[in-house]
């Protein structure tokens, strides 16, 4: 690994340990906390939305959301570590063959669905009758 390569790393690994990064995937649904300034005060405001394309390029990676605002359509790229990212949570888990979900931006209504994962739920363990002595 190269002197630049190394630095990024420990860049990126010092800014998970500060915020968590969740797993997440295109056609997954977001809710990113974002830091907005106005004047002197600071406050966070939550943007909700589909993941349509995610870039992973190290301590460069980002991520386009979109979301329809007074069905009108609205995207907006994060940097994954950005400081103005406050917390990113995933609210459900789409099923997408695609990494690229760029044909959504066509489709409006019922059309621009995306079928959400199947959950695993792992069943406790069956308990084994007591020995009789």
């Amino acid at each position: 690994m190269n002197l630049l390569q190394q630095f990024n790393e420990e860049q990126r690994t010092r800014l998970v340990t500060a915020r968590a990064v969740p797993d997440f995937a295109p056609g997954d649904t977001l809710r990113v906390m974002v830091k907005v300034v106005e004047g002197e005060r600071t406050r966070v405001q939550a943007y909700e939305g589909l993941v349509i394309a995610r870039s992973n390029r190290g301590i460069n990676s980002n991520f386009t959301v979109r979301k329809l605002s007074y069905g009108e359509g609205v995207e907006r790229v994060f940097p994954l570590y950005s400081p103005s990212v406050a917390e990113i949570i995933v609210v459900r888990r789409g099923k997408v063959r695609r990494a690229k979900l760029y044909y959504l931006r066509g489709r409006t209504g019922k059309a621009a669905r995306i079928q959400e994962k199947a959950r695993v739920v792992e069943k406790p363990a069956a308990k084994e009758p007591a020995a009789a002595v």
